[in-house]
């Protein structure tokens, strides 16, 4: 960009320069002639050039008022300011980086301008008259003639809107992993409590803890994949693919596609993982012939959502009920209620468990 500014600079000089070699030296009509008709196509071109540009352009003379502008300055602008009388910048009003007002007088043409120098590495922010702003990088230089005499300025204006919009999602991207490094960190505190709590020895508490943190950095993974939302068959089948061996109705999964947003996913994840492990570990999927049915669908009324499932077991050893009550059943009875507000419920059938569940949705955006 300096480059840019730097060759506008050098031909408008030597349009200067020329201009001031004919008002100083005595040349026969002919040459005269000749000369102002150099000096037309010279200044034609120079015009040309400035409107080609993508870049909003704009010169003064050395008193600040405003002599020429492109049309990206008016499409920067939002209006077209009457050159020979606006000052400085043809910005309807100005202001710096943290939206408090500048002065015309203080912008970094006027700046350039009164210390003669080229102003470089500040921002601002125009605002058009229909009360939009555009944030932009100038690039304001003096121009000189032959003599070294201050004669005006010219200036570029980049439109850095698009960059800003840029940092402003990363920054919201930066704070949200903040948010959920800080969750996941609680997340594993907790569960790190729980198991130790309910692990009858070591063995049983390094099991148990590698399979849910295992479950955890699954559900994250699922989270991370932006190209589509996370589905409540997403979580379950992430936990029962691996016992699904092709026989007939050993795992069944039915339900409509039903989206889960990212704070109820983990914990939902969780609480699959534990039913899972426990019909592993002691239910239908501890032995050959025993099936895992898992229905659910979505209730939509005019104020809600809310997704229904349940979770059938069946063809595996007597179920008797519990004699302590482990982390799986906490964190279905109370964890799930506190921070997602589902509500569930388990029956202990000596044919095999069921749990009903229901979970708050968030209203879908209207099309």
């Amino acid at each position: 960009m300096d480059k840019q500014a730097g060759f506008l600079e050098s031909e408008f000089e030597r349009a200067v320069s020329a201009r001031a070699t004919a008002d100083d030296t005595v040349v026969p009509l002919a040459g005269a002639l000749r000369t102002l008709e150099t000096l037309r196509e010279r200044e034609r071109r120079f015009r040309e050039l400035l409107g080609a540009l993508p870049a909003a352009v704009y010169t003064t003379d050395a008193a600040g008022r405003l002599t020429y502008y492109n049309e990206a300055a008016t499409e920067l602008w939002g209006h077209r300011p009457t050159p020979g009388s606006t000052e400085w910048c043809g910005s309807w009003k100005l202001y710096w980086p943290d939206g408090t007002p500048m002065p015309h007088g203080d912008c970094p043409m006027a700046v350039a301008l009164r210390e003669d120098r080229p102003v470089r590495g500040m921002e601002a922010i125009c605002e058009r008259p229909d009360g939009t702003r555009v944030p932009f990088i100038p690039y304001p230089t003096p121009l000189h003639d032959e003599a070294g005499r201050l004669v005006g300025a010219v200036n570029m204006l980049v439109d850095i809107t698009e960059r800003k919009r840029a940092e402003e999602r990363q920054h919201l991207m930066v704070r949200e992993l903040h948010h959920r490094v800080k969750n996941t960190l609680a997340t594993v505190q907790a569960i790190m409590g729980s198991t130790a709590r309910s692990a009858t020895s070591i063995e049983d508490f390094q099991t148990a803890l590698i399979g849910r943190i295992g479950v955890l950095a699954k559900t994250h993974i699922l989270l991370s994949d932006d190209s589509r939302p996370v589905s409540f068959s997403d979580i379950l089948h992430s936990e029962l693919d691996a016992f699904d061996d092709g026989s007939d109705g050993r795992v069944s999964l039915t339900g409509p596609p039903v989206e889960i947003a990212a704070q109820a996913a983990v914990p939902l994840g969780l609480a699959m993982h534990e039913l899972t492990t426990n019909a592993a570990k002691y239910g239908a999927l501890s032995v050959y012939g025993g099936k895992v049915d898992v229905t659910w669908s979505e209730t939509i009324t005019a104020s809600s959502r809310q997704l229904n499932f349940d979770w059938v077991e069946s063809g595996g050893p007597t179920v008797t009920l519990p004699t302590r009550q482990g982390f799986g059943s906490r964190l279905l009875q109370f964890v799930l209620p506190g921070q997602i507000q589902a509500k569930v419920s388990i029956d202990y059938r000596p044919e095999g468990i069921r749990v009903h569940g229901t979970l708050p949705l968030p209203k879908k955006a209207a099309d």
